[in-house]
């Protein structure tokens, strides 16, 4: 397989992760096809320094993305905790190990910053995920809730 290289998304690269997050079937019904609203909240990550999109790239394609946002708190004796979200490795090059080195850049950029904590959370209904974060370490350690607020 050919080389990897994961780096910081330029605003340039906001489509290809767009159509990386609606190459599933949650993600086809929740993602449009307007990259406006993207561009604004790509500004936006970019002007918080502890909010980072990262990209995979293979063959100067982008093929894998997650999100990794760093949190300072007061709980677990004051631990930093990297929250990695919006994790997707391209459809067609899923099962040979990218979301496991996607990890692992994940994992190396959150020690970097100083956590002693990573998590995620991952919809109940991807049961191939939920194994794929076992098997790297994560635990079920909570129950998540969401609400909309508008």
């Amino acid at each position: 397989m050919a080389d990897i290289h994961f780096r910081t998304a330029t605003a340039a690269d906001v489509p290809e992760v767009v159509a990386l997050l609606a190459d599933d079937v949650l993600g086809a019904g929740r993602e449009g096809t307007d990259m406006a609203p993207y561009l604004v909240a790509f500004a936006a990550m970019q002007a918080e320094s502890a909010n980072q999109l990262i990209v995979g790239e293979m063959a100067g394609e982008i093929i894998a993305t997650y999100q990794i946002t760093f949190i300072s708190g007061l709980s677990l004796k004051a631990a930093r905790r990297a929250l990695v979200e919006s994790v997707r490795v391209a459809a067609a090059l899923r099962s040979r190990g990218i979301g496991a080195r996607l990890m692992a850049d994940a994992e190396t950029r959150a020690r970097a910053a100083g956590c002693t904590l990573i998590q995620l959370t991952s919809n109940a209904s991807r049961s191939d995920a939920r194994r794929f974060y076992e098997r790297l370490g994560f635990a079920p350690s909570h129950t998540g809730f969401k609400k909309p607020l508008g």
